[in-house]
């Protein structure tokens, strides 16, 4: 077994123990609660059951600590979900989705033949044109169109290019044949 080289002084667990007692953000709190008790000793697995973090997240605390003191620990996650829509422009979109089909606001440039129906490229499209909006991710848009109480469905196959006219031609000749 490797000998732990991490190890705090009197000083430094006072410090931490401080600093756990002042804080009110518990995940800053349990990095100075799973730092404390890796440099006083515990073992590895009773720490990770204590603070519920992984073995990865505890020596990346263990390694700010060395580098940046109690500071290193604080949590600077910022949070939120990063909705680009305000909760007013949902319900217009859940509206406007509702109201409009892809045809009507995107004209012949939707992503089905008919147009009938919203696919995520365009619902994309229409997010963009109405609101300005982009998201990075596919899910995003998937989301949406839950949020909105639209389901996802894979659309069917059909070349825009398609003569509807020769289509019918043939299924007529299948039907004589």
């Amino acid at each position: 077994m490797a000998k732990r080289h991490f190890q705090l002084t009197a000083e430094q667990v006072q410090e931490l123990t401080n600093a756990y007692h002042q804080c009110k953000d518990g995940p800053t709190r349990s990095r100075y609660q799973a730092v404390r008790l890796y440099g006083s000793g515990y073992l590895v697995g009773e720490i990770l059951t204590i603070v519920g973090c992984s073995r990865t997240s505890l020596m990346d605390w263990c390694r700010l600590y060395r580098s940046q003191g109690t500071a290193g620990l604080v949590d600077k996650r910022v949070g939120g979900n990063h909705a680009h829509l305000r909760s007013a422009q949902m319900a217009d979109l859940r509206q406007r989705l509702c109201t409009y089909s892809p045809r009507q606001v995107l004209g012949a440039t939707t992503a089905t033949a008919d147009g009938q129906f919203w696919t995520v490229v365009d619902l994309q499209a229409a997010v963009e044109l109405w609101y300005g909006v982009t998201y990075q991710s596919h899910s995003s848009y998937l989301h949406l169109l839950t949020v909105c109480g639209f389901s996802y469905q894979r659309p069917a196959r059909v070349f825009k290019s398609r003569r509807e006219a020769e289509v019918m031609d043939f299924q007529e000749a299948l039907e004589k044949n």
